[in-house]
């Protein structure tokens, strides 16, 4: 082999599965076919879940460095320009905010790790800059994926290169190359769903002052009340902005600029591009030893920042799996797995995006050109778009639940509780040690995070006052040659947030057993969770 894992695709989601993979000891190659990462304006936020994986990677500091400024407020205006009266102010705490915030909460309703707004042209850098760092990952851009043949034993790719064909041969390959996925089409898969719901145009502006210059109130997003869909996005510099709009040609975007600040202010534009959202799902996830993730199984609508925080979600889940069956301790199921527990993410995911965007055409309908009309009438209509908007953009910026509360209850590597399904809505967030839920982040008496104790491997957790003998359970794990440890989590307030005594949990901090005793039969439990047996 030339490699054990070939990367295809070196947005986000392929940069995070090859650091992964490089530090649990992985070879892995990916390819790019650009020659550098783009100055494109795509996603700007890692989510709390993202930022948590990020986090257990080593990552997470650089990305809050590199972003937005945690002092930054992250409020969300609905407006007829930036110089005149907000309809609606949406305030959202800073990262800093968020963080005391957290640090004072001890019941395990919210994550470990806030939003960091970080513009995909600032992250991807970043992460390439930690990918090139890792010895046993070969990084290639400028190298086109063409095609692709599998058999029972490996995959082989055929790439070009300065103009130069080649083969490279993988035991698996990982398609994380975007909407219009290569790797997805040579597969045959198809998605389904909702396409081309609206055609847009996106402008990135450097702008040296307006940000200063804001009258009404900093803030991350703000959506212009008018017949075009415009919304303008703060850019983590704070000195770049990005414009959404339906626009009939690029030239038309200075001109929505304009009317947007209602200043007389410097600006270059950078860039315009022309985008279609798009609500859809692929068919399954892998064929053989071709596996795919990210945009290339799933496209969303850019409401709620789901998209790319999605793709890093399947990064993670794929990661581990792909280094336990490489190094022989994941059973068949291990990889199986894989589309069972992300494909219903996806779902829900697009289902939430779904609802929050009714919930924005709902107010937007509304924004005739009479609205900036000094009448009665247009009074009235900017407090009815005002209402309605008030609680229905909500949705878009407060989706707890899909972002923390997903999670694989009824996957073969985790023992389901019969009738005790996690609680999951896309909103709201009710901690759960339900087997498939992420464990809930708790602070330990000594400051610590609960998320920081546990390591790379499969984790028994003693809680409160157990005196349990977990070594039976190391042993049947031992055996299977999976990582393995335990941890005592001594005292109440543990235990009272838990439920239970005995908790054990995956690489990815999902659970996967829970009880006040130790099993009768360790060596189940541990075929379970390493995907060597296949349970209803």
């Amino acid at each position: 082999m030339d490699t054990d894992v070939l990367i295809v695709g070196a947005g986000p989601v392929g940069l995070t599965l090859a650091f992964d993979l490089g530090r649990r000891g992985v070879r892995c190659t990916l390819v790019e076919k650009k020659s550098s990462p783009h100055m494109w304006p795509k996603m700007e936020r890692c989510n709390p879940r993202s930022m948590e994986i990020f986090r257990r990677l080593g990552l997470s500091d650089r990305i809050r460095a590199a972003g937005m400024p945690a002092w930054m407020p992250l409020d969300v205006f609905i407006v007829l320009s930036l110089v005149e009266p907000p309809l609606v102010h949406l305030p959202y705490p800073s990262v800093q905010e968020a963080k005391e915030r957290i640090r004072a909460c001890h019941d395990g309703t919210m994550p470990l790790e806030p939003n960091q707004l970080i513009s995909q042209y600032t992250l991807e850098p970043l992460l390439k800059a930690a990918v090139e760092a890792q010895p046993l990952v070969t990084v290639r851009y400028g190298c086109e994926f063409l095609s692709l043949a599998q058999d029972g034993r490996s995959v082989t790719a055929e790439v070009l290169e300065d103009g130069h064909r080649s083969k490279i041969t993988a035991q698996y390959l990982v398609g994380c190359d975007g909407g219009t996925s290569s790797v997805r089409k040579q597969l045959g898969i198809k998605l389904a769903g909702e396409g081309n719901i609206l055609q847009l145009r996106q402008a990135l502006f450097h702008c040296e002052e307006l940000f200063e210059r804001i009258p009404i109130g900093k803030g991350r997003h703000y959506h212009v009340a008018d017949t075009n869909a415009t919304q303008l996005v703060m850019q983590d510099s704070t000195r770049h902005f990005t414009l959404h709009s339906v626009a009939e040609k690029d030239e038309d975007m200075a001109a929505i600029f304009e009317r947007t600040i209602a200043m007389p202010i410097k600006y270059e534009m950078l860039y315009v591009g022309e985008w279609r959202q798009n609500l859809l799902l692929a068919e399954k996830y892998r064929e053989g030893r071709v596996l795919l993730a990210g945009d290339a199984v799933h496209l969303v609508i850019p409401t709620g920042g789901l998209g790319m925080n999605t793709g890093v979600g399947d990064a993670f889940d794929l990661g581990w799996k792909l280094a336990g069956t490489i190094q022989g301790w994941g059973g068949q199921g291990l990889l199986d797995s894989y589309e069972i527990e992300r494909r219903p993410v996806a779902a829900n995911n697009i289902a939430a995006v779904r609802h929050a965007s009714a919930g924005r055409r709902q107010w937007r309908s509304l924004c005739t050109p009479e609205i900036r009309d000094e009448t009665p009438a247009g009074a009235a209509l900017r407090q009815r778009v005002a209402t309605i908007a008030s609680s229905e953009q909500r949705k878009t910026h407060e989706m707890k639940g899909a972002e923390i509360g997903y999670h694989y209850s009824g996957s073969p590597l985790v023992a389901s509780e019969q009738g005790d399904e996690p609680f999951y809505d896309f909103i709201e967030y009710k901690p759960s040690t339900s087997p498939g839920a992420r464990l809930p982040h708790i602070w330990l008496p000594d400051g610590r995070a609960v998320h920081d104790c546990i390591g790379d491997g499969y984790t028994l957790l003693l809680l409160g006052n157990s005196t349990a003998d977990g070594e039976p359970l190391a042993d049947a794990f031992n055996s299977i040659g999976a990582p393995f440890s335990t941890i005592d989590l001594a005292g109440d307030e543990a235990r009272s947030i838990y439920g239970y005594d005995l908790i054990l949990v995956r690489p990815d901090l999902h659970v996967v057993w829970r009880a006040n005793e130790l099993p009768s039969n360790p060596k189940d439990l541990a075929a379970i969770a390493t995907g060597h047996k296949l349970h209803s």
